[in-house]
């Protein structure tokens, strides 16, 4: 009789556990849902939405290395609890399965990208790299191109303070602006490959 409520009790914790529900979408662990993801890849305006509902997930999307710029997604994804949570990190996620729908962004509108980031720990960094002669926001991944010569001296001034702040980094120099806002449009020349930057907006 012990043995049989030791067991009761653990199966109902177990059941309470699973059936525990999370984060503004109150959902379960291991639940799947539908998403929708933006074509403004790494922008202010980047938001992750619940499909078919159209609002805000309220977490990230893990894993979905196959994403491009100017493109938007409808996945399957499963929504993850980090238990215990993960430390400065999110107490849960999303993780991707596969792709359900992927359709090209067709119009013009620019949009606003952050080109200082702030981590916790750390602080303020400028997102930026340089190869060659291409800027990136992403290495590798997603390109910088500049409208004209006077926004290309303003990345490459950007790129100048990040490679002299990299190399203080012990001496924790941070950049010598608050804030940088890139207006961008997806690069027609580029498309899926990089941002068209229109101009630049300094905060010091």
């Amino acid at each position: 009789m012990k043995n049989l409520l030791i067991l009761l009790i653990v199966f109902t914790f177990v059941s309470c556990k699973k059936s525990e529900r999370y984060g503004p979408l109150n959902l379960k662990n291991g639940q799947e849902v539908e998403l929708l993801v933006d074509h403004r890849y790494a922008s202010d305006k980047d938001l992750l939405l619940k499909y078919p509902d159209n609002v805000n997930a309220g977490a990230s999307l893990e894993e979905f290395d196959q994403r491009e710029p100017g493109y938007t997604y409808r996945v399957k994804a499963r929504f993850k609890v980090y238990d215990p949570p993960l430390q400065d990190g999110p107490s849960y996620s999303f993780v991707f399965e596969k792709v359900i729908n992927k359709t090209q962004y067709k119009g013009t509108e620019s949009f606003p990208v952050q080109l200082i980031t702030s981590y916790i720990p750390g602080g303020p960094v400028i997102r930026m790299g340089k190869t060659g002669d291409d800027y990136y926001l992403i290495p590798d991944k997603l390109q910088l191109t500049y409208t004209n010569s006077t926004v290309q001296n303003e990345l490459e001034e950007i790129w100048l303070n990040a490679q002299e702040i990299r190399a203080n980094w012990q001496k924790g120099q941070r950049p010598k602006w608050k804030a940088i806002t890139a207006t961008v449009v997806h690069d027609p020349q580029k498309f899926g490959k990089a941002y068209l930057v229109q101009q630049i907006q300094f905060i010091d």
